[in-house]
This record gives C-alpha cells, sequence and structure tokens, in this order.
C-alpha cells in the first residue's frame, strides 16, 4: 500500500470508529502524524486528498476539521466523476435512473406534501403546452427534484442528482429530434403527479418507470 494511501486508511479508521466525528477538529499535523505512526507529509498529502472529497474541511489559519457527512456533501464527488462521461455509457445511466427514480417516485407517494403537489403542479401549467425544449429538460429536473427530495431518503436524492447531468443531453437531443417528445413527456409529468395526489405509490412507480424508459428507447433506436 502507497504510503499515501496507508495515511487515507488510517484517517478513515479514525473517523469510522467514532474517534473523530463530525465537526471534530483534528489533532496538530505534528500530534497526529505522531499518533498515527505517519510522516508529515504522507499526512498532508491524505488530508488534501479527503478534503477533495469533502472528507475533511481545510480552514487556514484555524485547522483541519471533519465535515458534517451529510450525504449531499459526500456525493457532489460522485457528480464531478459522472461529468467525466463518455456518449456511448448514457444508455447506462440512464438504466440505473430507471431502477433508482421509479423507486423514489413510489417512495414521496406517501410523503409528499400537498403544498409541494400543488408547486409542482403549478409548475407544470406554468410552462404552458409548447415550451421550448431547454425550457423543459430544466423543468423536467426540477420535477423530478421535487419528487425525488419528497422521498425522504437523502442519499437517493443526491445519487439522483449526481446522475442527472449525463442524460441531460440525451434528453434535449431527444426533445430536438422526436416529434412527439415534448407532449409525451408533459402527459407522463401530469400523470406521475395524478398518482401522487391518489397517493397511489404504485402507479406513481409505473409512470416514473414509462417516463425514464421512453428517453431510454428512444436513444436505443438513434443509437
Amino acid at each position: 500500500m502507497a504510503v499515501t494511501d496507508e495515511a487515507i486508511e488510517k484517517i478513515k479508521g479514525m473517523i469510522v470508529s467514532g474517534a473523530l466525528r463530525p465537526g471534530d477538529r483534528l489533532p496538530k499535523e505534528s500530534e497526529l502524524a505522531a499518533e498515527l505512526g505517519l510522516s508529515r507529509n504522507s499526512l498532508r498529502e491524505a488530508v488534501r486528498a479527503l478534503s477533495l472529497i469533502r472528507i475533511l474541511d481545510v480552514r487556514q489559519g484555524d485547522g483541519t476539521y471533519v465535515t458534517s457527512l451529510d450525504p449531499q456533501l459526500l456525493l457532489e464527488a460522485l457528480s464531478f466523476v459522472v461529468d467525466f462521461h463518455r456518449d456511448d455509457t448514457v444508455l447506462e445511466f440512464l438504466a440505473v435512473r430507471r431502477i433508482l427514480e421509479p423507486a423514489a417516485t413510489a417512495m414521496a407517494a406517501g410523503r409528499i406534501s400537498e403544498t409541494q403537489l400543488d408547486l409542482l403542479g403549478a409548475q407544470l401549467d406554468a410552462l404552458g403546452g409548447q415550451p421550448s425544449v431547454e425550457e423543459l429538460v430544466a423543468a423536467d429536473l426540477d420535477f423530478h427534484r421535487g419528487i425525488v427530495q419528497s422521498s425522504g431518503n437523502s442519499v437517493l436524492c443526491s445519487l439522483l442528482d449526481g446522475l442527472s447531468g449525463p442524460t441531460t443531453r440525451a434528453r434535449v437531443w431527444r426533445g430536438l429530434t422526436q416529434e412527439d417528445a415534448v407532449s409525451r413527456t408533459l402527459h407522463e409529468h401530469r400523470a406521475i403527479l395524478a398518482a401522487l395526489r391518489d397517493r397511489d405509490a404504485e402507479a406513481a412507480r409505473a409512470w416514473a418507470t414509462v417516463h425514464v424508459a421512453s428517453v431510454e428507447q428512444w436513444l436505443r433506436s438513434t443509437l
């Protein structure tokens, strides 16, 4: 194991064991290096690496702290990584969305508030019947984010947020090239919203599956 990797594992071990908790300040560099049996240089490299993935927060002139370790914060790294996707992997991202998003939508059916439902409905009404493709795709992201946030699962919400980037271009491309893509998307959104209003988890799951699968099916036919 590389020296820096060993240092990362040792700091990770302290956090996982509870020796360091969210918000805790790390001991001084010299003290922590001696405690873990590491060189100060390898410790410094480990801290730098862990700060990049939001495990640690280095505050100049103040010290280094364990972050909140909130899922949304930690999964920011996922968004960064998936931005490096190749066009030939977009179908794989859509397949993952097709697994996760319907599950989140079904979970939201029992939790989403009437206020949130009214807000989603108002957003759909504001789009009108013939929005531009760019407006529709932006609204699509907001629509699903609002539903997934109501699932009550912050990890699921962060995962889906991180996966949305690679599929955005495909959805714009579909909207520009498939004749009925805009009207179908609006119809599917209203069907999902109706199922949520009825508190029908299985109908909400089914319509969310149709919604993602229709993009996936179209993309397969064009590749």
